[in-house]
């Protein structure tokens, strides 16, 4: 037991001043070297020639070594595990670039593991379980500050040669695989990385019967070694009809173990298949978009609402007719979505001024042929708030053309919004209510904007035939604000009806377009009373005459002027009360006004 002990230190030892001492050597050389120290610290072999040295190192190299068993382990079988670590850690001193510091607790997790495999009693596959956790330990501290790459190891052989395929053809595509590492890889696993859209997977999507497994790779110590252990997966395939010209990357995902350890991210080998595509199919590269032939554009040409004046608050019908511009390609999975400009006064507060009544706004086609309009109908609502004014409407549209997918467009219509515009008036005072022909009446209203939009142009004209005609210019009234008319009519005629007056209220909208209301008032034109009294004065001019004649005094004259005298006064002065008492009522009307207006913006 002793002798044994001391056989592994020995060889242990020599291992740690053989890395110290040989870096540069190859690892032939310090394979030759371990085998020599090892012969001299037994003194087994005293008797062996030069030639016979060379010999058994090159049987010892390329023997079988067995890892899986329940049998004792023996000298031997620890010599072949001390060896395993050793070539282990030089691996990852050459693959990591390692430093001294590095390199130098390797080797006390080496010698370590040497000292244990020499005095510990144990199978052969528990010995071997133990010489892959240590080489998970060498592993751990060699890359405790490097990054590690796939293709340090892992790569595509040499022998790979690009395949060239034509639409519709099948290929059979054969991936070398190829591991440069001195540790041998268990359970691959190679599966190609797919996919539907035919500018990343020039094959058809058939995602059966593409895993495939290795059980090992084993490791190597040269190029030539790798090479010729390398594994070749056989994939079938069958080339898209609408394949696109050029060349596409081939993605090939593998996952295995080593040292024990499962790899936590599959490695990734890359290849290219050249494809010869259908006239017009497009050409792969750049963004993988580029294709001959027309570029395809959806244009809206037109649209209408029915009905086709929209009020605010009302449900219409909106047909949007759209064109495909393209002479030779087909649009198709169209999406149209149509957004409402956002209303509010502010961010907390807005709203779209268009909803739809279905609670979707998309509409979807499958299909547009070259040079061919349709329609998109969609009902809609307008917001009941809607200031009377053009409203823009979005049409975002997305859709797939030939080998080109997810295109997009957008274009934009506008809807005018109409509001009901509504007024009222008060009631129009008329003082005096009868006047006589040449006189006039002073007539006073006022005018109330109860709609949401603003009345342009807004005036008054009076019409009838017993006086002369009359106008009154109000002007602009916007919502909720009140005009007054003041006009002052003259009789022309004596009134021979009823002595109605129409009242012509009339207004223009945003277009100019002219709305007319009419309204009554009644004033009576009376023939002139001193007619009358100057016919009475002519009746009495020759009693007067005889009077004078008979020595009377001329009393009828002198009352009958009086009496036109009093009723001229008292008709003025009921005129003058009448003004006075409506100029103040319409002071308290305004004023009430204004204090309702306050109340309602508080």
């Amino acid at each position: 037991m002793r002798k044994r002990m001391a056989r592994h230190l020995a060889g242990g030892l020599a291992g740690l001043f053989f890395a110290l001492a040989v870096m540069g050597q190859t690892t032939d050389e310090a394979l030759s070297m371990v085998y020599a120290t090892e012969e001299s610290g037994t003194n087994t072999q005293e008797t062996q020639t030069e030639e016979n040295k060379e010999e058994s190192v090159s049987e010892n190299a390329i023997k079988y070594i067995e890892r899986s068993s329940d049998r004792v382990i023996t000298d031997e079988d620890r010599f072949d595990a001390d060896e395993d670590l050793l070539y282990y850690m030089q691996s990852l001193e050459v693959r990591y670039h390692l430093d001294e510091k590095v390199m130098e607790q390797l080797h006390k997790v080496f010698d370590s593991a040497v000292y244990y495999i020499a005095n510990t009693e144990m199978s052969l596959t528990e010995m071997w379980a133990y010489v892959s956790s240590v080489k998970s330990s060498m592993e751990s501290a060699a890359v405790e500050k490097v990054s590690q790459t796939t293709s340090e190891f892992l790569q595509v052989g040499d022998n790979w040669q690009t395949p060239i395929v034509s639409y519709g053809q099948g290929v059979s595509i054969v991936l070398p695989v190829v591991n440069f590492g001195t540790e041998e890889l268990n359970d691959l696993i190679v599966e190609p990385v797919t996919s539907t859209l035919v500018t990343e997977w020039p094959f058809e999507p058939d995602m059966t019967n593409y895993l495939q497994t290795e059980p090992y790779i084993p490791g190597c110590q040269t190029k030539e070694q790798a090479m010729a252990n390398r594994r070749e997966f056989t994939f079938h395939f069958k080339t898209r009809s609408d394949v696109m010209s050029g060349y596409y990357p081939l993605k090939f995902h593998i996952s295995y173990t080593k040292a024990g350890i499962r790899c936590e991210e599959p490695a990734e080998l890359t290849v290219y298949v050249k494809t010869i595509g259908k006239p017009g199919s497009g050409i792969i590269g750049g963004n993988g978009q580029e294709a001959s032939g027309s570029k395809p554009r959806i244009v809206v040409t037109g649209f209408e609402t029915n009905p086709a004046k929209v009020y605010a608050g009302e449900t219409f019908t909106l047909t949007i007719h759209v064109q495909n511009t393209a002479n030779d390609t087909a649009v198709t999975n169209v999406l149209f979505d149509m957004q409402a400009a956002q209303e509010g006064e502010d961010k907390t507060n807005t709203y779209s001024a268009f909803l739809p009544t279905s609670g979707s706004s998309s509409v979807y086609m499958e299909k547009i042929a070259p040079d061919t309009s349709a329609d998109i109908v969609i009902e809609m609502t307008a917001k009941a708030d809607l200031a009377q004014k053009p409203y823009v409407l979005d049409v975002n549209m997305k859709y797939d053309a030939g080998t080109v997918f997810d295109l997009t467009d957008k274009a934009s219509v506008s809807i005018p919004i109409l509001q009901e515009s509504r007024f009222d008036t008060s009631i129009p005072e008329v003082v005096p209510d009868t006047i006589d022909v040449g006189s006039q009446s002073n007539v006073m209203m006022s005018i109330y904007n109860t709609g949401k939009t603003t009345l342009y142009n807004v005036q008054v004209k009076f019409l009838a035939d017993s006086i002369d005609e009359a106008s009154a210019f109000v002007g602009n009234l916007q919502s909720g604000n009140t005009g007054n008319v003041d006009v002052m009519l003259t009789g022309a005629a004596p009134t021979m009806d009823d002595g109605v007056v129409k009242l012509e209220i009339s207004y223009e909208d945003d277009a100019g377009n002219v709305t007319t209301a009419e309204k009554e008032i009644t004033l009576f034109v009376m023939e002139p009373m001193m007619d009358d009294m100057m016919m009475g004065d002519d009746m009495m001019g020759g009693d007067m005459m005889e009077g004078e004649e008979g020595g009377k005094p001329k009393t009828g004259l002198i009352v009958s002027i009086v009496v036109a005298v009093i009723v001229v006064a008292a008709a003025g002065l009921t005129a003058f009360v009448k003004i006075r008492k409506k100029k103040k009522a319409q002071a308290a009307e305004a004023a009430e006004l204004a204090e309702l207006e306050k109340e309602l913006n508080e």
